[in-house]
């Protein structure tokens, strides 16, 4: 009797290990770098290679739409080209520790839905956000300008600030980044 026992936990071991070691050969995890940025998420099943929609789309500063009810996923990227104002000169550098005073303009174009709202941020080298201006819009053209007004903003560290344009299609929408511009600090 136990040796009948033994040799059926055996069998199911074999199994469940055989299964595992199939299934591991079968699908495989992929590393997916955007734009020099790393993520997770990608597999190869039946020589396809399957990428999350999202972390793909915000990799190229794209917008996903979700049409539930077809199931169709849509990606727009419209091109939105940012510039930097301070008076009425444009920048990029900046000496760590100053503080100044600019605005920020997007020239936007070729966007292919319509949108609910715009935001504009500066994100410092360590990730810390401050927006600059959001505002509401009820906009269904395929190009239009925005300039945000005057902000004072402090550069505290030496690095790389982001300044990023985002995006909402819709009221109940999150947003997302459809261009960056970055600004240099230096000591």
């Amino acid at each position: 009797m136990k040796y009948r026992k033994v040799v059926v936990w055996l069998c199911v071991l074999m199994l469940v290990g055989g299964t595992a070691i199939f299934a591991d050969a079968a699908v495989q995890k992929v590393r997916v770098i955007i734009n020099g940025q790393s993520g997770d998420g990608g597999l190869v099943m039946d020589g396809k290679t399957y990428l999350p929609l999202r972390e793909v789309a915000s990799g190229l500063n794209a917008i996903v739409d979700w049409d539930n009810q077809n199931k169709k996923a849509t990606i727009i990227k419209p091109n939105v080209h940012l510039v930097l104002f301070k008076d009425n000169a444009i920048f990029g550098k900046v000496s760590k520790g100053n503080k100044y005073t600019f605005n920020v303009f997007a020239q936007v174009d070729n966007l292919k839905t319509s949108i609910s709202a715009v935001k504009v941020s500066i994100f410092d080298p360590y990730g810390n956000e401050k927006t600059i201006q959001s505002q509401t819009l009820d906009m269904n053209k395929d190009n239009f300008w925005y300039r945000t007004q005057d902000i004072q903003y402090s550069f505290d560290y030496t690095g790389k600030y982001a300044v990023r344009f985002f995006m909402k299609t819709s009221p109940d929408a999150e947003w997302t980044s459809v261009s960056e511009i970055l600004i240099s600090s230096e000591t």
